[in-house]
């Protein structure tokens, strides 16, 4: 009852756009940004500040947003969101995934070769307020956060941004994002179905997905197997004494019982910490091992809000990924150039009762209950209103590994009884294996992005933007081996 209240509030407050548009900055014009500090020249608009949805707690929620590359007004609208729950879309989203940006060290940026604003109008919000430069001046909100307050927050925010950005209000609109964002992204999405906003929905896609707590993380189990990161007998003890989602349970609630402690410490034994559980394949910083080790029981097992880069903090620059080069100090970048004053000044930014902008939160304490809550019949529920999703996995990911993901979309395939197509690969389009994909009655897809990471629109850009492009015109069927 308490949500439907608030729906109906909402959509009276979308009637009285008088009254939202009173609320943040004025109009467009005063969220544009003329140009960021060591920003190479472009040809597209970009925006950024804060919208306020609560002025009497003083919440507000801060976006970075980019215009399309070329032919903005015949493009779609997206909105990523990043997960944690607790990280920044600005700093993993925009400036280390597929902005038009990348940091280079200092305030120097370069372009992303394989920005997602290619093919899209990309908005970025860092949600909820205790992420990145979003705030709230009553802070008493940090210790109360949870999934409903986050989906309507950022409800809240689509609305008002729409009454600035009122052009964009009847584009075709997706919302993306990864990780916890398997969290945010339908539960947003169903959101606004119910409301009866008009804000023309037309589809997901989320990025190796926490859907159902026991599938996901006891998937971690078989593919710690299945790469080899693990001994027959110590895969025998995943399975049969303490499964790895017991593991994160009791990981999250910081006391493991003594059989799970004794699981714990052989899987320590044999993933040493020089492996990155959110890319198995890829090299850490050896100077920053003695940390990690210091910091949790083993590298694979982890809380949410930790660096969504796990190690990738300092590196060498020359250790590239085996068919697209990467940069593994791109987190450190990141976080060094949003520090810098004139850069938050460029982008209408200011700390509020932090002293430096992190990747992930400090100062939010999230209701990690929720993530023991499914979403996976919420996105059944978006496919059965029309809503085109997509689910994909970085296929080098143990954190949240493609098995789960996969199991969970085969199995609301049929419980939704839709047709599949072969299971086979897609292609780039310079004709390499992108990944694999299937598809589900035509609304329901499900893909891989071969070599891809945790984050892999970071460690696969360009098979990320091709997956991307593919998604937005709904053409799975035609990029096929």
């Amino acid at each position: 009852m308490q949500t439907q209240s608030w729906i109906i509030t909402v959509v009276i407050c979308m009637t009285l756009m008088q009254k939202c548009k009173a609320m943040g900055l004025s109009s467009k014009e005063d969220y544009k940004i003329v140009s960021l500090p060591g920003q190479p020249r472009v040809s597209f608009q970009q925006y950024a500040g804060y919208i306020t949805i609560d002025e009497n707690q003083q919440r507000a929620l801060f976006f970075y947003f980019v215009e399309a590359e070329a032919d903005p007004a015949s493009k779609p609208l997206v909105l990523w969101l990043n997960g944690g729950p607790g990280c920044s879309s600005v700093g993993a989203g925009a400036f280390s995934e597929h902005g038009p940006f990348r940091p280079s060290g200092g305030d120097n940026l370069v372009v992303n070769e394989y920005s997602w604003n290619k093919e899209a109008n990309m908005l970025y919000l860092e949600a909820p307020a205790g992420v990145g430069f979003s705030y709230s001046g009553n802070t008493s909100f940090y210790h109360s956060v949870n999934d409903t307050i986050t989906a309507q927050d950022n409800l809240v925010f689509l609305q008002q941004w729409f009454a600035k950005f009122p052009e964009y209000m009847n584009r075709d609109f997706y919302i993306t994002g990864e990780s916890y964002a398997g969290h945010y992204v339908p539960q947003l999405a169903n959101l606004i179905v119910q409301s009866g906003l008009k804000f023309n929905l037309k589809g997901i896609a989320i990025g190796n997905p926490l859907l159902e707590f026991n599938t996901d993380f006891n998937s971690q189990g078989d593919y710690y197997w299945s790469h080899g990161l693990i001994s027959d007998a110590t895969y025998q003890l995943v399975t049969s004494v303490c499964n790895t989602s017991q593991l994160m349970r009791d990981y999250i609630r910081g006391s493991l019982s003594s059989t799970c402690q004794a699981v714990d410490d052989q899987l320590s034994i044999e993933i040493p910490a020089a492996i990155d559980g959110y890319d198995v394949t890829s090299d850490v910083c050896a100077s920053n091992l003695q940390a990690v080790s210091k910091s949790r029981s083993h590298p694979l097992i982890s809380k949410f809000q930790l660096s969504p880069f796990g190690q990738k903090l300092q590196a060498s620059s020359n250790q590239p990924e085996a068919s697209e080069e990467i940069d593994l100090c791109l987190e450190e970048k990141t976080s060094e150039y949003l520090n810098l004053k004139e850069v938050q000044d460029a982008l209408h930014a200011k700390l509020v009762g932090i002293s430096n902008w992190t990747i992930c939160s400090r100062v939010l304490s999230y209701d990690y209950g929720n993530l023991e809550i499914p979403t996976i019949d919420v996105v059944g529920s978006l496919v059965s209103s029309g809503i085109q999703v997509l689910v994909y996995s970085g296929d080098q990911d143990s954190v949240i590994p493609f098995i789960g993901s996969r199991t969970l979309v085969n199995g609301l395939a049929k419980k939704l009884k839709l047709n599949s197509t072969t299971y086979r690969g897609w292609l780039e389009d310079n004709k390499q294996v992108g990944g694999w994909r299937q598809v589900y009655g035509d609304v329901l897809t499900y893909a891989t992005i071969r070599g891809g990471s945790h984050l892999a629109p970071w460690s696969s850009p360009r098979r990320s933007l091709a997956l991307f492009k593919a998604f937005l015109a709904r053409n799975f069927t035609n990029r096929l081996i």
